[in-house]
């Protein structure tokens, strides 16, 4: 293998793959990247077992081949190299020697054979959405997935398609993120893709319209985002039947600048810490919602102008974490807050329409 390429575009490269790549493993293979001459492209591959990401850039190719090189170490000289040209030589014995301007290094690699087969999906059921479209999606949604393993299928977010649409639930025990596209596709079926592979699908997005497509199989999902392919396994288990916990009665309907609400619950949740937890409380009337926060430190008082059907005054707690997370992902400049109870889920939907719904639990007050 002989080949050299643009500086620049090869750490870009080994960069993103590097995200797919075991930090420690059993198997040697599992801590390179996989790097293939063929065909005026170089192939860069990074895969965990769990997690591959696959890309390619353009290079002079001399020789065709293939090798496996420590993905850090690598992705590190590179990067440090003085020119915008490297030329990299696979020699005996996996030796590789790396070049550029009077710089050079030799890189023990590892036969390329020793890389595992990446899985293969059936292309059958096979779907596309916009770029911006999928990352607004996954952006309004990972916010509420499960960051512990007590029921690992909530580590992920449900991908559940029918009737023409397109649906991701992320749920966590405390609170739920839903946000619905329509799809040209007409199928029917449902996945759950763990966040740490959406975390990195979002970040590969283009901020464009450009066509991404998805193919999903019985346990893994292949992502074909511009010139990077993403695969990873999906989870097993029975997620949570999420329609079952989206309150069917309102009482009240509370329209708020979602902006000013942030404000003032970060305001008042000056006062708290991870040592000093305490609920924000709200109470909220006909045309303004009284914010407050009480700890052993003091106490704080906000308020907020809103619109709303409220006939009498109606107090309710949350955890501020929980309410600022889902009023920054809303992308809207006012909200509709419908509230059942001061024990059922606050709801937090857009002033028009139904694209997204969060949810988030309210917290028991003594009073209650």
């Amino acid at each position: 293998m002989k080949f050299s390429c643009e500086k620049n575009k090869l750490v870009e490269a080994l960069s993103n793959v590097q995200k797919a790549v075991a930090q420690k493993s059993t198997i040697p293979a599992l801590e390179g990247a996989l790097i293939s001459a063929e065909n005026m492209n170089i192939s860069i591959c990074g895969y965990n077992t769990e997690l591959g990401i696959t890309t390619n850039i353009p290079a002079q190719i001399a020789e065709e081949g293939s090798i496996v090189l420590n993905a850090h170490l690598f992705t590190e000289i590179i990067r440090k190299l003085p020119h915008d040209l490297v030329e990299i030589t696979l020699g005996g014995n996996y030796i590789v020697h790396i070049s550029s301007g009077k710089s050079s290094f030799e890189l023990m690699g590892i036969d390329s054979k020793e890389f595992p087969d990446l899985p293969t999906v059936d292309a059958s059921s096979t779907f596309e959405l916009s770029s911006d479209i999928l990352k607004s999606m996954i952006r309004q949604t990972i916010f509420s997935v499960a960051e512990n393993d007590s029921k690992p299928v909530h580590t992920g977010t449900l991908f559940e398609i029918k009737n023409k649409e397109i649906t991701l639930v992320s749920v966590d025990g405390y609170r739920m993120a839903m946000r619905t596209e329509p799809i040209k596709e007409d199928l029917d079926f449902k996945f759950v893709v763990p966040g740490k592979t959406l975390r990195e699908v979002l970040r590969l997005l283009p901020a464009n319209d450009e066509q991404i497509k998805i193919s999903a199989g019985m346990r893994h999902i292949l992502f074909e985002v511009g010139d990077y392919i993403i695969i990873s396994r999906l989870l097993d288990g029975e997620f949570l039947d999420y329609q079952s916990t989206v309150p069917k009665t309102v009482k009240n309907t509370v329209i708020v600048s979602a902006q000013d609400f942030i404000d003032s619950i970060e305001r008042v949740s000056l006062l708290i810490t991870d040592r000093l937890k305490s609920p924000v409380r709200c109470v909220f009337s006909k045309d303004k919602i009284n914010v407050s926060c009480i700890t052993t430190v003091g106490k704080a008082d906000d308020e907020v102008a809103c619109s709303s059907d409220i006939k009498s005054d109606f107090e309710i707690a949350f955890n501020n974490k929980y309410m600022t997370d889902a009023l920054k992902n809303t992308d809207c400049d006012e909200v509709k807050v419908q509230l059942s109870g001061a024990l059922s889920p606050i709801k937090i939907l857009p002033k028009e329409g139904n694209s997204f719904l969060f949810l988030v639990l309210p917290v028991r007050i003594k009073a209650q």
